[in-house]
């Protein structure tokens, strides 16, 4: 372990993502601390994290504070924004005003890694932050109960490539992507790395009808996801935005990110199924159907497939809605009378 680092993680939203970063590093001897809110908070605070792995279940005593008010700043700091995409606005503005010791705030002075899906993330965040890192996530896991989160992939926890944005890299990311890959990820460090998340992000346009309508298991469902992904394909030529394309997406994860049950039970469903799972009452489909609707609407093409996606997705999530209540034909229903509208 590199113990001559002396960066500190604040990991702001310990959900499923920022959890099993935040938990990997603390168990490879880095310095992290954890942001939570409500129960999360309250069980981290008196039992730490319970972080469970194919190898085995750890207990975790990570600190954890429930803001920014909580914990004094240092110029050594690393945020790392894991929240959804919709509460990005209010973390940011929560941190970026946030004295360091030694003068400025964090917004001048701190770098501020974005650890989220979608790619709208990054573009928030520089509006309060000088120095802005995306982080494209390959990372199943899931927190579905507080203090508790499971990470079932092996040998590898995930890949979570790192860089400036809106390009390049230089020797943070190095440093960064080092610890992480000490802790038990990948981490490349591209030029590009906004190009791997745009790659990303037609992978998560499955995400909404998973939440709404379950397992993508049927032919009718799969039917529905490919014409999603058409729409983003077709958007993203529009606007004529790069992307890392299916196979080398698949060189790059091989075969060290497999999925395994944890307890003899399989991972139930990605972020969005999460979130209407623990009725959260908001759930990122703006961020990732609605990127493409956004960029539709932009460049004149029309996306009746993720707009209801988006919208449906929206409904659930206002009005508590459990996973998988929308029917495929319910659905492709609306889609069709979307289309011709």
């Amino acid at each position: 372990m590199c113990q001559s680092r002396s960066v500190r993680y604040i990991i702001i939203g310990a959900g499923a993502i920022g959890g099993t970063i935040g938990g990997r590093l603390f168990d490879s001897g880095r310095e992290v601390v954890l942001v939570a809110r409500g129960a999360h908070y309250e069980a981290l605070r008196a039992g730490g994290l319970r972080l469970t792995l194919p190898a085995g279940s750890l207990k975790l005593p990570v600190p954890v504070v429930d803001g920014p008010e909580a914990l004094e700043l240092r110029a050594d700091d690393v945020l790392v924004v894991a929240v959804k995409t919709q509460d990005s606005v209010a973390a940011l503005d929560a941190w970026a005003g946030r004295p360091v010791a030694g003068g400025g705030t964090a917004g001048e002075r701190l770098p501020v890694v974005c650890a989220q899906n979608g790619v709208a993330g990054e573009r928030l965040a520089l509006r309060r932050f000088r120095r802005v890192y995306g982080m494209c996530v390959w990372l199943p896991a899931s927190y579905l109960e507080p203090g508790s989160i499971e990470a079932p992939c092996t040998p590898l926890t995930g890949i979570l490539h790192i860089g400036r944005f809106p390009s390049g890299s230089d020797a943070l990311a190095e440093r960064i992507a080092a610890d992480l890959e000490e802790s038990g990820f990948d981490a490349p460090t591209p030029v590009d790395v906004m190009r791997w998340k745009y790659g990303k992000l037609l992978k998560n346009l499955g995400n909404a009808l998973e939440a709404t309508c379950g397992p993508l298991d049927g032919d009718d469902a799969r039917d529905v996801l490919r014409r999603a992904v058409a729409e983003g394909e077709a958007v993203l030529d529009a606007a004529g935005v790069d992307r890392a394309g299916e196979a080398e997406q698949t060189v790059a994860r091989g075969d060290r990110v497999q999925l395994r049950p944890l307890n003899g039970v399989t991972r139930g469903g990605g972020s969005s199924w999460q979130s209407l799972t623990r009725g959260t009452g908001s759930i990122e489909a703006d961020y990732l159907n609605g990127e493409i609707v956004l960029l539709g609407r932009t460049h004149g093409i029309d996306t009746p497939v993720n707009a209801v996606l988006q919208q449906t997705a929206n409904a659930c999530a206002r009005e508590g809605r459990r996973p998988g209540e929308f029917t495929i034909p319910e659905l492709t229903a609306l889609i069709d009378s979307y289309a011709r509208m």
